[in-house]
């Protein structure tokens, strides 16, 4: 399994118990989708490894406690400590409307209401204070703020974003 056929759903941040127990912080808004899993791919040495799952459950809001099968004392667990974990992008749930998945929209095309198409989206740039659509136009960079404000339509079936942003941003960058 490659990272970019997969998500990532947490970190591994401590031992639970002495027989190989960890914790999982899960990056997610509804954890109790993935409390019942039946494995999940830890990043090992940079190699997605399965590992298969004996008994998890949820801990506190963000945590899952898992045991996995082949982790059995406290040397297994600690080698995971801090590992990245991941699951394929099928085990996302469907998003409807104008939510999406910033992985989903690369390659959309964004329209704008009033200055029309914009150009293709090639990344969406999350490390900044506000995320950001990053959209090619003509060999160009524009960055769009990803606003609830500004986002009017995500059409999945034709591969595009409706926006309206205030007047002259994307003029900005051209």
């Amino acid at each position: 399994m490659k990272k970019e056929d997969c998500f990532y759903l947490g970190k591994i941040v401590r031992k639970y118990s002495f027989k190989g127990e960890l914790l999982i912080k899960l990056d997610t808004d509804q954890p109790d989708l993935y409390e019942n899993l039946d494995a999940m791919f830890i990043n090992v040495r940079n190699t997605l490894i399965p590992f298969f799952i004996e008994s998890s459950q949820l801990h506190k809001s963000d945590l899952l406690r898992v045991q996995f099968e082949d982790v059995i004392n406290e040397a297994d667990a600690d080698s995971l400590i801090k590992s990245e974990v991941y699951l394929p992008l099928e085990f996302l749930p469907k998003l409807e409307g104008n939510k999406f998945y910033f992985h989903e929209v690369i390659g959309f095309t964004m329209n704008d209401k009033n200055y029309g198409e914009v150009g293709k989206i090639v990344a969406v740039n999350d490390s900044t204070a506000q995320a950001l659509f990053e959209v090619e136009n003509n060999g160009k960079e524009i960055l769009i703020p990803m606003n609830d404000q500004f986002i009017v339509k995500v059409d999945r079936k034709n591969k595009t974003i409706l926006v309206d942003t205030p007047e002259g941003l994307i003029d900005l960058y051209l």
